[in-house]
């Protein structure tokens, strides 16, 4: 175990206390990364041949070594380079660097809601923003609470795939599919229906509101002001198509509504 499993004292391990979603990206996410290439050089070794010699719990260790720095420099908001990520969190494992470095971005996207994007390619040096322009966690009041906005991110994909509003019920059927269900305290997120039917209702993003005419009550997600105002529905169909590696033509009406809804705001 490296010595930067926990950089600062209050910066506590994302793979402790795994859960489903962080079994699936601290481990098996890399398994397509790790996969066989046809295109695979022996000039240039691709990153399965990185991945291949290494045991995937080894690299498991070092993606969440890599997290954690990532996740450290997002609270100082410093931009991090390659130099810097080899030098503290794969001293021993530089030739890893491509394969580790790719599931560690994918996990800081999908988990906390944190792009890595890369501003100088020369130096290598990078910066760490909010997913989708989403400003709730960009800074961290308390110093020590890991990023949420993978969870509204996730929220937000799913009321716009289902047409602008979500049912209560339906939000957290996919939810416990990865582990994150109302009123079971998560590693990462906390209490998830505190989150959505309460703090991200005050602090804008989402909507929570009773389906009228329905007896029993029931209950449905929506957009709320400040998510319409940080981001779009096209950015949301960006994000899926990148992550997901989707056709556009799988939701070409939804890419053709996102284009009108930017239109209008233009």
């Amino acid at each position: 175990m490296s010595e930067l499993r926990q950089p600062e004292a209050d910066l506590q391990d994302p793979v402790q206390a795994q859960g489903p979603v962080e079994a699936q990206l601290f481990g098996a996410a890399g398994e397509e990364a790790a996969s066989p290439s046809s295109s695979s050089s022996p000039v240039a070794p691709s990153f399965s041949a990185y991945a291949k010699s290494l045991p995937q719990e080894a690299l498991t260790l070092l993606k969440a070594d890599l997290v954690a720095f990532l996740l450290l420099k997002y609270r100082t908001k410093e931009p991090i380079s390659k130099a810097e990520m080899l030098n503290m969190a794969l001293r021993v494992h530089r030739d890893h660097f491509p394969v580790v470095f790719s599931q560690a971005c994918e996990c800081m996207q999908l988990v906390f809601g944190v792009d890595v994007k890369e501003v100088d390619p020369r130096k290598c040096t990078y910066v760490l923003v909010p997913t989708l322009g989403l400003t709730f966690d960009a800074v961290l009041s308390d110093g020590q609470s890991m990023p949420k906005a993978g969870l509204l991110v996730l929220i937000l994909c799913l009321i716009t795939l289902d047409g602008d509003r979500t049912p209560e019920e339906e939000g957290w059927e996919v939810l416990s599919i990865m582990g994150v269900c109302a009123g079971k305290q998560h590693c990462i997120y906390g209490e998830p229906r505190e989150l959505l039917t309460n703090v991200w209702v005050q602090e804008g993003y989402l909507e929570y509101r009773q389906v009228p005419q329905c007896d029993p009550a029931r209950y449905e997600f929506l957009w709320g002001p400040r998510a319409h105002a940080e981001t779009s529905k096209w950015q949301v169909l960006e994000h899926l198509l990148r992550v997901n590696t989707l056709d556009p033509t799988s939701f070409s009406s939804l890419c053709a509504e996102a284009v009108s809804d930017e239109e209008e705001g233009a």
